[in-house]
């Protein structure tokens, strides 16, 4: 790096968590915008102009510059092809979700890092929330915890970005990159599930991989050891593209975990709570929106002795998971810091959401 604070990273990836979150927040991190790389050429340089720095759509040209330190990358779909180019490349990556699909994939990013030796973060950003840190805490103070439960309200992308007032991208990114890159994902779900339906395995890339992810790893980031065994299913029956809802529940000695993922197209908002439920209290635990900067999450403790009780809510600084787990990376890269979103972590998830998926497989053949 120029010195020993700076941090200069470019972004793969300008579409609107980048736009509306990403971007700006590493300028609230201190890290420097050094490049936006996207497949679509024109909004590449539309928004590569609004902050003054280089923009591209090949991501060779990022990954070769030498006055880059790192990548962010936040394209769609998995992340495994890209993430290996930028730690070969010699880049610092932090890897939005899905980084990988299945563990083929998972060893040879895991064998690019090891041979690079740079850092490589995921993008859990909930394990980075203000108050996951105390969530924690108080889930580690109950006794006898019987329910964890997991209730996402997961609208369309419209009613949840109508409030940014951002333009559609020109249709001009490379068509033959964007098959290439689509029949690459569906190879890797093959591998992950031979001779499952292909409507079966899309929906474990776009919806299990793309969002049911982020309750797993939440859990993870507060301590729970996650069930191996699952019983799943989906509802209504896949048909086209249209997402289907998850209700998947599992058990690890007397706790039961309950992830209830509803798709609910026309619903005003995404909406996320966690409620733990213990024989000396409860936990309920409300996540920020995403595509709000300064929107904050909400903690509620429930505790009783006898016949008294108290309940304390507790929120924090308008400061989401994005931009602390930008912080986080920029001081693992700086100073070395532990990295807690990590592949590690992805193997235990990619082991959950499989067993997932595969309970959902079978449900499906019966």
């Amino acid at each position: 790096m120029a010195n020993s604070q700076q941090l200069r990273m470019a972004i793969l990836g300008a579409g609107i968590i980048s736009q509306s979150i990403h971007i700006p927040s590493m300028f609230r991190a201190g890290i420097t915008l050094s490049a936006v790389c996207d497949l679509s050429p024109s909004r590449a340089k539309k928004v590569a102009s609004k902050y003054s720095v280089k923009g591209s759509s090949d991501p060779r040209e990022i990954l070769d510059d030498p006055e880059i330190d790192a990548v962010l990358i936040a394209t769609s779909g998995s992340h495994a092809e890209l993430t290996i180019a930028a730690l070969k490349a010699g880049k610092h990556v932090l890897a939005e979700k899905p980084l990988a699909l299945n563990s083929m994939e998972l060893d040879a990013i895991e064998a690019a890092q090891k041979q690079s030796g740079k850092i490589l973060q995921i993008g859990y950003m909930k394990m980075y929330d203000p108050l996951a840190q105390r969530a924690a805490q108080e889930i580690a103070l109950l006794k006898d915890i019987r329910l964890v439960r997991v209730t996402v309200s997961h609208p369309a992308d419209a009613p949840q970005i109508a409030h940014l007032r951002l333009k559609p991208p020109l249709d001009d990114a490379d068509i033959n990159e964007i098959e290439r890159a689509r029949q690459y994902e569906m190879e890797q779900t093959e591998v992950a599930f031979p001779g499952a339906p292909e409507i079966l395995r899309a929906f474990y890339k776009n919806i299990i991989q793309g969002s049911l992810i982020h309750e797993t790893s939440m859990l993870r980031g507060l301590g729970f050891e996650l069930p191996t065994v699952w019983q799943a299913e989906v509802f209504p029956e896949l048909s086209g593209t249209t997402p289907s809802s998850i209700l998947a529940v599992g058990k690890v000695k007397d706790t039961r975990f309950i992830l209830s993922w509803n798709w609910l197209p026309e619903y005003p908002e995404y909406d996320e709570e966690l409620k733990v439920l213990a024989s000396n209290g409860r936990v309920e635990y409300h996540l920020a929106k995403p595509y709000v900067l300064e929107e904050r999450s909400r903690l509620t403790v429930f505790k009783h002795a006898l016949h008294e009780r108290q309940d304390t809510t507790y929120t924090q600084i308008n400061e989401t998971g994005f931009l602390r787990q930008l912080l986080a990376f920029k001081d693992s890269v700086v100073n070395g810091t532990e990295v807690i979103s990590n592949l590690a972590g992805v193997r235990k998830d990619l082991a959950v959401l499989q067993a997932i998926t595969r309970s959902i497989i079978d449900s499906q053949r019966n």
